[in-house]
């Protein structure tokens, strides 16, 4: 960001002097920006940590059109609980989201991203795998713990843990709450402190005619497959797991989202389940898209894999059927188009 703003006031509150500062006195806020010469951006890093600079920026907005303001942040929870001015009407809502794979272009490799996922910080990193791990307990460490956003970090701690079976699955908030030994309330608002931090996403089930009963449970992931790796319990019980389905899935499903926001073109992610367990992973759906997407971690398709995609195609004809496998060739079998999923991936630009 640095790069495309050079020339900017940059105003980082993970900086101490800086933080207290701004703390003790929103108001120096309209000194810095008096300061300056000519036309202007100010970006404001972390502008969760004092909320109380939020009507500052709307007044200067209204003072000076000629003045842009960028406000970056990793927590929406204390700006929220706060009640702050958050400035309807007056700014736009950007997200940013792990690399794409064509963000990384010749460098992307899937076997990799599987492994540490695509967070800059940890892609970027000599040791990711270190860094992978400092990045998991980070947040529990200096925004749940100091913002005081749970009691008990070790319940958190194992909430995570627990939680991080249910990444591409359904979840199931009472069967977590056993897992950790805490009640159905706290894993609720546990999950709210994961969604608020930016950790994790849900989707919920497509409907959009009446047709098979579906469920009603939403389908859970974290934020990135790198983060889900690191969460993930690793023990002698565990060895068997499958890691590399759940965390391909997360990588596709990412992409979406991501691509999704980039564009802002209305499409919206989702998934299919009939009650009677017939599934499609994901469904990708707007004004200009509609595809059902079935992720098998396989070299080769099963005519078994076809089962739900098929099963959706009679009651939704007109959507585009792909199967994303991890083999290297292009296959049509009937309506379903079966693509190698690092290919489908690349292929995903904003």
């Amino acid at each position: 960001m640095k790069e495309n703003l050079r020339g900017s006031l940059w105003i980082d509150l993970l900086l101490p002097e800086t933080f207290r500062s701004l703390s003790a006195r929103p108001e120096r806020l309209r000194e810095l920006v008096a300061g300056r010469t000519g036309p202007l951006v100010v970006v404001i890093d972390e502008v969760q940590r004092v909320p109380q600079l939020l009507p500052q920026v709307h007044a200067l907005l209204e003072e000076d059109r000629r003045l842009r303001f960028v406000l970056t942040g990793s927590s929406a929870r204390k700006l929220r609980r706060t009640g702050v001015d958050l400035l309807g009407g007056r700014a736009l809502l950007r997200s940013l989201h792990p690399f794409l794979a064509c963000e990384l272009g010749a460098s992307f490799d899937l076997g990799r991203a599987l492994e540490i996922g695509l967070v800059p910080l940890v892609t970027q990193s000599a040791a990711p795998a270190d860094t992978l791990a400092a990045y998991a307990s980070l947040y529990v460490q200096e925004e749940v713990q100091a913002e005081g956003l749970t009691r008990n970090v070790g319940a958190f701690h194992r909430f995570l843990e627990a939680v991080s079976l249910s990444h591409a699955g359904l979840l199931n908030v009472s069967s977590v709450a056993r897992d950790c030994e805490v009640n159905r309330k706290v894993v609720e608002s546990y999950l709210e402190i994961l969604e608020d931090l930016l950790l994790c996403f849900s989707l919920p089930v497509f409907a959009r005619r009446p047709g098979r009963a579906t469920v009603a449970r939403r389908k859970f992931f974290l934020f990135d497959a790198g983060l889900f790796r690191a969460l993930r319990p690793r023990g002698m019980l565990e060895a068997g797991m499958d890691l590399a389905g759940p965390a391909l899935e997360g990588i596709v499903a990412q992409h979406l989202r991501a691509v999704s926001a980039y564009r802002n073109d209305d499409s919206q992610l989702s998934f299919w389940r009939t009650r009677g367990g017939v599934e499609v992973d994901l469904v990708w759906y707007g004004p200009r898209v509609f595809q059902a997407i079935e992720v098998k971690n396989a070299s080769r398709v099963r005519p078994e894999d076809l089962r739900g995609l098929r099963a959706f195609h009679g009651e939704y004809p007109e959507a585009e059927l792909l199967l994303l496998y991890r083999g290297t060739e292009r296959l049509r079998l009937g309506e379903v188009q079966c693509l190698p999923c690092e290919e489908y991936l690349r292929e995903l630009v904003p």
